[in-house]
């Protein structure tokens, strides 16, 4: 299971203990802030695209939404989401609970600028049923960014 892999990633740093596993659902930016007592723009989505044949990890906050001009111009082509099926197999997490953490090797991971107006975020941990709660700087350090993007809007 992906929470397997992602709380093995995390004992390497001696977190594990930090990540929440839930008896209801989280695999919406809704339902993950209704399991946290949170707002859901707190919520650090991890979205999948196809960027010239290769899968990467855009991390939002739960209120922004992909601009695909921005996305365009950042990237150089249209924005295109992985299929379910497609985020399993490129990604190595299932839709409801991808995270940065824990992925296939050569994924690309990118935080939205969204992000930064937090102290913590809650990205999820691999599973529809789970997160942690992470600094940015820790969110920086745990998901290995290769950058910062702004390829969101309708957040600030």
């Amino acid at each position: 299971m992906a929470i397997d892999k992602v709380k093995a990633f995390f004992r390497q740093y001696d977190m594990e203990d930090r990540i929440r596993e839930f008896s209801v659902s989280s695999a919406t930016v809704e339902l993950a802030a209704e399991a946290l007592g949170c707002e859901g723009c707190r919520i650090a989505k991890s979205l999948s695209f196809q960027v010239n044949g290769d899968p990467i990890l855009v991390v939002a906050a739960g209120d922004a939404k992909v601009d695909n001009a921005k996305f365009k111009a950042q990237f150089g082509v249209k924005a295109k989401m992985l299929s379910p099926d497609d985020t399993l197999a490129q990604i190595g997490h299932a839709v409801g609970g991808v995270c940065p953490f824990a992925i296939n090797d050569g994924v690309r991971v990118y935080l939205d600028e969204s992000l930064k107006r937090f102290g913590t975020v809650f990205p999820a941990c691999g599973s529809s049923n789970s997160a942690i709660e992470l600094t940015i700087p820790e969110l920086e350090r745990f998901s290995a960014c290769t950058a910062w993007v702004d390829v969101c809007k309708a957040w600030s």
